[in-house]
């Protein structure tokens, strides 16, 4: 049996793809975020804790799907520059955004949202909104199916 080209795997393999894809979509998006102080990557960690002040460490990691490991590193990180708080209520640490945090929404907002523009105008809107919809799906069923 005679092994696939290198065009036709790196084509036709989802991982390459995908990477590939990531790794455009990470350069609009730290275009989109240069004149903050802050990765793209803690943007979905702050507007989460904006939108669930006092959440848990555990339970920011499931909406974001993130390892506990993962959010100490970005929680330690916001705390540093305070943008976060940690909060002891009884037994658990409680997650709140400190008023300079809280100031950084809208402009993280206006940021995420550039990239959507950005992208859209790449791929077009329609092409860019199946996309995500395709992603999301398929990220859902990948970890349904990964635990």
């Amino acid at each position: 049996m005679k092994s696939p080209s290198s065009e036709y795997l790196l084509s036709n393999c989802l991982y390459f793809t995908a990477s590939r894809f990531a790794r455009q979509m990470e350069k609009l998006a730290d275009e989109a975020f240069s004149s903050m102080d802050i990765p793209p990557s803690y943007a979905y960690l702050i507007i989460t804790i904006n939108d669930y002040p006092g959440i848990s460490q555990k339970e920011l990691c499931k909406k974001l799907t993130i390892a506990p490991s993962t959010s100490t590193r970005f929680i330690d990180k916001l705390v540093k520059k305070k943008f976060v708080e940690r909060r002891p209520d009884g037994k658990h640490i409680m997650i709140y955004l400190t008023e300079e945090g809280a100031s950084l929404c809208n402009k993280i907002y206006e940021s995420l949202n550039n990239i959507y523009l950005r992208h859209s105008e790449i791929l077009g809107k329609n092409h860019s909104e199946q996309l995500i919809h395709l992603l999301h799906e398929a990220s859902e069923l990948m970890e349904k199916n990964n635990r």
